[in-house]
């Protein structure tokens, strides 16, 4: 979290000791625990270090693309694979690739619950939940330790626990459930005697709330925070995510009968987190672009939950560089560009008066008039994108025939991204281009006061307290900039449950867009396909079956005809040197002076929608997706999965997943 939140070559030479020994049984990488030294239970410099390690075991590594980035998912074996898995990006991923069938020898069967021991150290679910354990089992034998520094460290691990458990929970419905560190006696075959069966989910979700209620105490009570432990997890943190889980517990997912009592218990744990944040002087940031700028520091009132990163150009234990930047930025700046926001997105974004946008409507209108997060979120041809080294900097990504209309085989740009529109979202006008924009620092909301309104905006439609979850609605809605108008934010139409269950799903899309949370969300409403109806209940598009698009903006000649040059980066409107000298374009000058603009045209944003208006055609992209004919497969056991024939071999004793071949429900 915090850059001085690292392991120190004092800790480094301590977790040798902690992982020394063997490993046995599936459920935790096991540990000698007489190799553990009593000193993390005596000092509070080494037991810090010990919390520090966890910390990092938790958040994402050094350069990592965190538009891209779920812990979940990297534990599965590749970071990505649950953000492909959504209509935000276009990529062939382990869970939309056509598979026959079902099979937990696939790829399909996500790993992220481990694999068979082994007998080197890695860093998955239970390796950290054995970590937490080992604290909990010890440090209680020891007198070193301040009652109110260890009421710190309890509270702060009682909510990793939580939070390892609950992921675990929305992925398999129900794990072995492990709140002491295990000794196992190793057999003959490096097996270890444990045989701890999976726990119902409903026991998942007790112990997971249980934990973040004593998180929420032992921080309470425990010895105040410093500036210097900023990006820690704090008891507001705790009531937060109690309402996430408990919000989750009463979706669809879990909660196919709409039990009510479900949905009050999520709204009384939501109402619990407002007034916790609000009491810590936490709110919606004034400015919405701004706050993801301002996470370094305890001054944004939106962070709950920071992941923060520095901008330490030396590589080494204390480089944790955040990479979105560099995979945003398009490849002619010395970036990646691989950030391609797909067109299904950007058409959730609504109009600035709050109504939906009409994605039938003329292409070439897109940017237009939209919520002004759009323009926060996503960059177009034409718009401005400045950096350190230039502020005055216009984007410029449009396309162009070499010999036959419709080929579209030019660009602008040498290596353009996928989708014809860059995500602009998490990218700072101050970013410096050094190492192609690599040496970034800025923090990771993964938790923020937005969601903490959104969350109770669900749970009251839950409860039917249908005006309440409006209104926090339009709060959101408000902040960002959307005009009332005549029609209350684009709100006055929303009148039904399901429309405000709807409503509620349709600004998270938009509010949370690319910070990992509309996976859960497709997988907690059960809206990749209309199995279970919410689809159409919820007026929402099935994510199976889908083809991921995005834009071509195609150049045009005065006459509206489409631009073709054989002449290799002949650029119809950008002036070239040739000897020496700059050449006028064949058409117009893009980067036209004021003075050089058409009659009536005065701003740079008025002659972008001139060119708009007369010299670029926006049409759909269709290419995103590697094969033409490919679309999204899902399978309804993704809902819950198996546990992989890498594991489940070796752990027969553990019910299979209904639907993967066994019996475990795991809605119970």
């Amino acid at each position: 979290m915090k850059n001085n939140i690292k392991i120190s070559s004092l800790l480094t030479i301590l977790i040798s000791m902690v992982m020394g020994g063997c490993s046995t049984d599936f459920i935790e990488e096991k540990r000698d625990l007489s190799a553990v030294t009593n000193e993390v239970y005596e000092y509070e410099e080494l037991s810090n270090q010990y919390v520090n390690e966890l910390y990092n075991t938790f958040l994402p590594d050094h350069n990592k693309n965190m538009v891209k980035w779920d812990r979940s998912a990297a534990d599965h074996g590749g970071d990505n694979q649950f953000s492909l898995a959504t209509d935000e990006f276009a990529e062939e991923s382990d869970l939309n690739a056509e598979y026959a069938t079902v099979d937990n020898t696939q790829d399909h069967c996500i790993r992220t619950i481990g694999d068979r021991a082994t007998t080197s150290y890695r860093n998955d679910p239970y390796t950290r939940l054995r970590k937490i354990n080992l604290y909990f089992d010890q440090v209680d034998n020891f007198t070193g330790l301040k009652e109110d520094f260890k009421d710190q460290v309890k509270g702060q691990l009682y909510f990793w626990r939580a939070w390892q458990y609950f992921e675990l929970t929305k992925l398999y419905g129900g794990v072995p459930l492990v709140l002491t560190a295990q000794d196992p006696i190793i057999v003959e075959g490096g097996g270890s005697d444990i045989q701890v069966q999976r726990s119902s989910a409903s026991e998942m979700i007790d112990q997971i709330t249980k934990d973040l209620d004593s998180s929420y105490t032992y921080l309470d009570r425990g010895r105040p925070y410093t500036e210097e432990d900023y990006g820690r997890i704090t008891k507001e943190a705790a009531r937060a995510f109690k309402g996430r889980v408990l919000l989750t517990w009463a979706s669809p997912q879990f909660n196919r009968n709409d039990n009510p009592a479900r949905w009050q218990r999520a709204y009384d744990a939501c109402i619990e987190a407002k007034e916790a944040c609000d009491a810590a002087g936490k709110g919606l940031h004034p400015d919405w672009r701004q706050m993801f700028f301002d996470g370094e520091t305890n001054s944004n009132m939106e962070a709950i939950i920071v992941y923060n990163f520095n901008d330490n150009q030396a590589f080494g234990d204390y480089s944790r560089n955040n990479a979105t930047e560099r995979y945003s930025r398009p490849n002619d700046l010395g970036a990646s560009g691989g950030n391609s926001p797909t067109k299904q997105i950007v058409d959730a974004f609504p109009m600035k008066d709050g109504t939906p946008y009409d994605a039938s409507g003329d292409l070439t209108d897109f940017y237009k008039d939209r919520d002004p997060r759009f323009y926060h979120s996503f960059v177009y041809s034409g718009a401005e994108w400045p950096y350190e080294e230039d502020p005055d900097y216009k984007h410029w990504t449009y396309s162009w025939s070499g010999s036959t209309a419709g080929e579209l085989d030019r660009s602008t740009q040498n290596n353009p991204n996928a989708s014809g529109i860059y995500l602009k979202k998490f990218t700072s006008d101050e970013t410096s281009e050094l190492g192609g924009f690599r040496y970034v620092p800025t923090s990771y909301l993964e938790f923020r006061y937005a969601e903490v309104l959104l969350n109770l905006a669900e749970a009251a439609v839950g409860v039917e307290r249908l005006d309440e979850a409006k209104d926090y609605v339009r709060q959101i809605r408000e902040r960002a900039g959307i005009e009332q108008g005549s029609q209350d934010y684009g709100l006055s139409t929303v009148m039904t449950r399901d429309e405000h269950f709807a409503m509620c799903i349709n600004e998270r899309k938009v509010e949370f867009a690319y910070e990992n949370k509309r996976f859960w969300d497709l997988r907690r409403w059960l809206l990749y396909d209309d199995t279970f109806g919410t689809v159409t209940r919820l007026n929402q598009t099935p994510i199976a079956g889908m083809r991921r698009k995005g834009y071509y903006t195609v150049a045009l000649n005065s006459d509206g005809t489409e631009y073709i040059t054989n002449s290799a980066g002949a650029d119809p409107f950008q002036y070239t040197m040739v000897d020496d000298k700059e050449v006028p374009p064949g058409i117009i000058d893009r980067d036209a002076n004021p003075e050089d603009y058409p009659s009536g045209v005065t701003t740079h944003e008025e002659y972008v929608d001139y060119l708009y208006d007369n010299h670029f055609k926006v049409i759909v992209r269709d290419d995103l997706e590697e094969d033409e004919n490919w679309s999204f497969t899902w399978f309804e056991e993704y809902y819950f999965f198996g546990l992989h024939e890498s594991l489940y071999s070796e752990a027969t004793y553990l019910e299979q997943t209904q639907g993967w071949g066994g019996a475990f429900d795991p809605l119970q």
